[in-house]
């Protein structure tokens, strides 16, 4: 199964660009990863199974990719990722800490996280998609959900 590149950027560059933001949490190299991942669709001459093994797909390669970018020389930390979160419209200040919570993780709990709750993929497809274990995706989404709990729980007593 094949699907035009169009109708996919058009359904999943939100997902993809989240995706790729939740790895290397700069916005603009997250834009620079999710062209290079249709770009890689269009050049791919993968079949798939389905839509949603495509959206796997793109969001597999767009991880990969971000992680590819965090080792290339070049890379540098940035003020880029406050000033994106500051345009970012939020309902409330609640879900903002959340999101700051969420990318605040390592990212070896982030990206489990991230699909987990913003994705709604199941386990084992996180594992699939992460090539690991589903014990492992598991154990990655309890203590990251610690780490937040700990985290939130620390800045809840100190506004206070």
């Amino acid at each position: 199964m094949r699907l035009p590149v169009r109708e996919l950027a058009e359904k999943y560059q939100e997902h993809v660009f989240r995706a790729a933001f939740s790895v290397c949490r700069n916005p603009a190299e997250a834009e620079d990863i999710v062209q290079d991942t249709f770009l890689k669709y269009m050049e791919s001459d993968c079949q798939f199974e389905s839509e949603e093994h495509i959206k796997a797909w793109l969001l597999r390669t767009a991880i990969n990719r971000s992680k590819d970018v965090l080792k290339a020389f070049w890379h540098r930390k940035r003020g880029s990722f406050e000033e994106y979160m500051e345009s970012v419209p939020f309902q409330d200040p609640e879900s903002r800490r959340l999101v700051e919570t969420v990318l605040s993780l390592p990212k070896a709990y982030r990206i489990p996280i991230y699909l987990f709750y913003y994705e709604d993929y199941p386990v084992k497809e996180i594992a699939d998609i992460l090539n690991l274990s589903e014990n492992t995706v598991k154990s990655r989404l309890y203590r990251g959900r610690k780490m937040m709990q700990d985290i939130l729980k620390e800045n809840w007593t100190d506004d206070e």
